[in-house]
């Protein structure tokens, strides 16, 4: 269902054609259309609703069956069509209309010039590419990175170097990143379309891992968070084919001229900071820009002046914020670990698998695309933060450990484990924040038995050390074995002439109290 909302954002709000369209989301042209017709029929519109989910969208668009066509249709031959097209004065339109005269019934001529579009990408072929003004960015890292030296350490570390190209005009954009990760790849593009100041439709990329998950030719899978930072600034995606750099021979190009006009340039300096390499990248680059064409009138900036710039979409208010997505399985807890800390999801969710958004001040919890938590986003490791009304009043229908189940297994065991139990389940602000170690300490038991585990509790709360991993220590180092250490004796005090005692002083307190 998230395929057929994308399908949607891209055709009635981006207000692209079927083509980019089925491109951008690695479905069929006639895919596009059945999903525009059926949102269409059932009386929808761009923004959905915030309140329905996916599974009110399915039962709303696939109400009944869609009616399907049997009927087929006399297919040409597109190879003869394709040599054909190379003699002189024959067009596409001359063949179809060959082809209808020889079969009435067949193919009209739209979908005649599809299917051979279609034919022609499955042959390999250079091509003159026209891109549109605002219509396309293309993005990739350069092969070659650049050095950065530590001034406390005097380590060298290399650093990527991220280029974006607009399509039309060849105005491009550079910036070092210190790696090749997911946040940088995302924030290099919001500060790329800072730069240009718009937003074309299409961000054509190569099929690199914080982009692209699954580089399939057919179904590409793109990230979450990448098609998340496309829909906040309302463009489309569109990898290109594996081990295919003519789809993106611009940025192919563009990198070559960087790696030439502007790292060249600096391979003699030393950085010691990435701020300090990027203020050196940006003074070469306005001259890269404003450099003139060798063959053509004007420069990248004029051009991006005169055609791309009015062309581009206008940025939103505010920039997008980096936000990580991961999925996580709600334990019997009703909470959900994301980098070390607990947040709570309503109890109805236990067991279930769902979404989880993270930025730098919160951390959301989706299922089915709809957000059912949120939190502030914990700074330690092993915090809780948990919500009251995510709690169930009565824990016998979802989980079955409570703290009474928990105190009285305990007692099964011995009384030095039920005291562990109940020190566990006390500390915590709410109680069911501890069953995660009062199961633990559960399967010690069965691990090592009643008596070792008895032992080792009476031993944790002797040293005051009363927790899963002091008591899991203890088993596995054998100190349950050992006898508990004795305090040593109270010594008498000394008596000796030249020893006053502490009578001397107390009388001497008093003494000057009473002057």
């Amino acid at each position: 269902m998230r395929k057929i909302r994308e399908v949607l954002r891209l055709k009635w709000e981006c207000g692209l054609g079927d083509r980019v369209v089925a491109n951008a989301c690695s479905v069929s042209r006639s895919t596009v259309s059945k999903y525009v017709r059926l949102a269409r029929q059932a009386g929808l519109s761009w923004p959905l609703p915030e309140d329905m989910d996916d599974g009110a969208l399915e039962a709303l668009l696939f109400q009944s069956p869609a009616d399907c066509g049997t009927g087929s249709r006399p297919v040409p031959d597109w190879l003869e069509v394709h040599r054909e097209l190379r003699r002189k004065g024959v067009t596409l339109l001359l063949l179809w209309e060959e082809y209808k005269q020889a079969h009435p019934d067949g193919l009209q001529y739209s979908q005649y010039c599809t299917r051979y579009r279609q034919f022609c990408q499955t042959l390999d072929l250079p091509m003159r590419q026209h891109h549109k003004a605002g219509e396309k960015l293309f993005v990739d890292f350069c092969g070659q990175t650049m050095p950065i030296v530590s001034q406390k350490t005097g380590e060298v570390r290399d650093v990527e170097i991220f280029v974006a190209v607009l399509g039309a005009s060849n105005y491009t954009y550079v910036e070092a990143c210190w790696a090749q990760n997911m946040p940088s790849w995302i924030m290099a593009h919001v500060r790329a379309l800072q730069f240009f100041g718009g937003v074309p439709a299409l961000l054509i990329c190569d099929n690199l891992k914080p982009g692209v998950i699954d580089a399939n030719r057919y179904e590409p899978e793109m990230s979450r968070s990448y098609e998340e930072f496309a829909e906040y600034y309302g463009c489309a995606l569109l990898p290109t084919r594996v081990r295919k750099p003519k789809d993106k021979a611009k940025v192919e190009k563009g990198v070559q001229d960087v790696e030439r006009r502007i790292l060249a340039v600096l391979r003699h300096r030393t950085f010691f900071s990435l701020h300090e390499l990027n203020q050196a990248i940006t003074e070469l680059l306005v001259r890269y820009n404003q450099r003139p064409f060798q063959k053509l009138e004007g420069s990248r900036l004029s051009l991006f002046e005169q055609l791309d710039k009015p062309a581009l979409r206008p940025l939103p208010a505010t920039p997008y914020e980096y936000a990580q997505w991961k999925k996580a399985r709600v334990n019997v807890d009703y909470h959900i670990s994301f980098d070390g800390s607990f947040y709570s999801v309503p109890y109805q969710l236990v067991n279930q698998t769902i979404d989880v958004r993270a930025t730098d001040t919160g951390v959301e919890c989706f299922h089915k695309n709809k957000r059912v938590a949120s939190h502030l986003r914990l700074q330690r490791k092993g915090q809780y933060a948990t919500v009251t009304a995510h709690m169930p009043k009565n824990h016998q229908e979802y989980a079955q450990w409570t703290p009474q189940r928990l105190v009285r297994w305990a007692e099964k065991t011995g009384p030095q484990t039920a005291l562990v139990v109940e020190s566990i389940l006390r500390a915590r602000p709410h109680p069911q924040q501890g069953f995660r170690a009062c199961l633990g300490i559960m399967r010690l038991g069965k691990e090592y038995g009643d008596e070792r585990l008895e032992a080792a509790c009476r031993r944790a709360l002797a040293t005051k050390a009363v927790g899963f991993k002091s008591i899991e220590s203890i088993l596995k180092s054998g100190l349950d074995t050992q006898p508990l250490p004795q305090r040593s004796p109270e010594k008498p005090p000394v008596e000796h002439d030249n020893i006053r005692g502490p009578q001397y002083y107390s009388q001497a307190i008093q003494e000057e109290e009473s002057c």
